[in-house]
């Protein structure tokens, strides 16, 4: 008997992996229990600020606190803070698959031209009344940028489906994506009136001041619907980090997970900047911290990217209303400003180290 598979030797093994195992389990309630505080604190900053008490006080007492307060948390307040925690969620997984399906660090709905689309898509309403689908006329710009979004996903997806395109094509191509959207934005600025261009910067910018129940209610179950999708698929994800090779030798239909993949990363990552605008690097920090947190098992690492992505924007949403007194920034800057050092720090590293 080999000492490799010795009873002692399994049995120190299966140890190691339980500890970890409850290590990682561990963490993911820390990140848990710091998105619930961060809701809280979420909510209760704000033209009139309340203490934390009185937040819980609304969400589980709300018969026994005012009206003000009770109308304040629950229906200005609460929407805000769960689509910061919904969006953040949304496009955090989304980075996290692209990531995994492209095995590119650098991938995510920002940097492959995916919220640029979203931009371009929501300016065609905005300024020349466009609708790219002649549906729900009340809800072109949403409608729009979701259409715009879709269809670079796709792009980026069948173009990486073409013999010879490597993963340093698909990032170029995606540099490419926006810039061009990038430029067909400016162009539109240009020839747009004032209100307009100051609704089309507005939106840019991207910010959570809008949120409304139905919103939060249509992210959400967007999230809720494709997450069980990449758990069952879990473990094809995470031995495709392992090569492509090496997971078509696990028996992976490699060309079939990437399609089922991609299509569900373009309506994870559309629906949520079609409804707040461009939110950058969520999709590429939220993954990394997860990353670096749980490492590459899909059975952690999906959901401490849900997590990483929600606190990170919740965070954002925190910072967004305290940076200048009276006055909430929008939280596309925010994101942007955190996620640019970042984004320095991954490039320099990744020189010094295979990803």
């Amino acid at each position: 008997m080999s000492i490799l598979t010795s009873p002692a030797t399994i049995h120190v093994g299966r140890e190691h992996y339980r500890v970890l195992a409850l290590r990682r389990i561990a963490l993911l309630l820390l990140l848990a229990a710091a998105l619930f505080a961060s809701v809280c604190v979420d909510m209760a900053l704000g033209p009139a600020n309340y203490t934390i008490g009185e937040v819980l006080s609304a969400l589980f007492q709300a018969d026994q606190v005012s009206d003000q307060l009770r109308v304040v948390v629950w229906d200005i307040r609460m929407p805000i803070a769960l689509m910061a925690v919904t969006v953040g969620a949304s496009l955090s997984v989304a980075g996290a698959q692209m990531q995994t399906i492209l095995a590119n660090p650098l991938a995510s709905p920002f940097t492959l031209g995916i919220s640029a689309a979203a931009s371009f898509g929501a300016a065609l309403a905005l300024v020349a009344g466009m609708a790219i689908l002649p549906i729900a006329v009340n809800y072109m710009v949403p409608i729009n940028a979701f259409a715009m979004a879709m269809a670079a996903a796709l792009f980026i997806h069948f173009a990486s489906t073409l013999r010879g395109v490597t993963v340093e094509t698909i990032v170029l191509l995606g540099i490419a994506l926006v810039f061009t959207f990038n430029a067909l934005l400016a162009l539109l600025q240009y020839l747009a009136s004032e209100q307009a261009l100051a609704a089309v910067v507005f939106w840019t910018m991207g910010s959570l001041t809008k949120a409304t129940w139905p919103k939060v209610w249509i992210t959400a179950a967007v999230l809720v619907a494709t997450i069980p999708l990449f758990a069952r698929q879990a473990w094809a994800l995470t031995a495709l980090r392992l090569g492509e090779d090496k997971a078509a030798s696990f028996g992976v239909n490699v060309r079939s997970l990437r399609l089922r993949t991609m299509l569900t990363v373009s309506l994870l990552a559309a629906i949520p900047v079609s409804f707040v605008g461009t939110i950058g690097f969520v999709g590429l920090v939220g993954p990394h911290m997860a990353r670096m947190l749980v490492g590459e098992d899909q059975r952690f690492f999906l959901p401490a990217s849900v997590l990483c992505g929600a606190l990170l924007l919740s965070v954002t949403s925190v910072v967004s209303k305290t940076i200048l007194p009276g006055a909430i920034l929008p939280i596309g800057v925010i994101t942007a400003l955190v996620g640019v050092p970042f984004f320095f720090v991954l490039i320099f590293g990744s020189r010094r180290r295979a990803w």
